[in-house]
């Protein structure tokens, strides 16, 4: 494991919790790729932003239970989590929102470049998901 990497995927979870998106975002390239679950790809640290933006005024989410491992040059990760969040308001496309409480497990896959996020790739089972916010 490389522990760079690993201190820096923990900085970035821990900037998320706090909703620091500052502190978050400076942990990104300037070019970062993100891979949206079941989703397209987006690429740029402004696109990144205003993807949070869109998701933090519908959903409030805490990464719990987090597990970071890490090949030996630290350049690639894969990091296993549960989110734990609350439904704010209607995101387009899903069901109704009224507060309604999940506990859904998820992963991401990692590229790291000079010490920074370069690309993540976001899973989780989205039926699942619709599943605890339909009960």
């Amino acid at each position: 494991m490389n522990q760079a990497t690993v201190q820096l995927l923990t900085d970035y979870y821990a900037a998320f919790n706090r909703q620091d998106m500052s502190a978050f975002l400076a942990l990104l390239t300037d070019d970062v790729v993100h891979d949206i679950n079941q989703g397209g790809r987006e690429v740029g640290k402004t696109a990144f932003a205003q993807f949070m933006d869109r998701m933090n005024a519908h959903y409030k989410e805490e990464i719990v239970n987090i597990s970071i491992t890490t090949n030996e040059t630290g350049d690639r990760a894969a990091v296993e989590f549960t989110v734990l969040g609350e439904y704010l308001s209607t995101d387009e496309g899903l069901p109704e929102a009224n507060g309604q409480r999940y506990n859904l497990p998820a992963g991401a896959f990692f590229d790291i470049r000079d010490g920074l996020v370069a690309r993540v790739t976001n899973y989780y089972n989205l039926q699942d998901w619709i599943a605890q916010v339909s009960g």
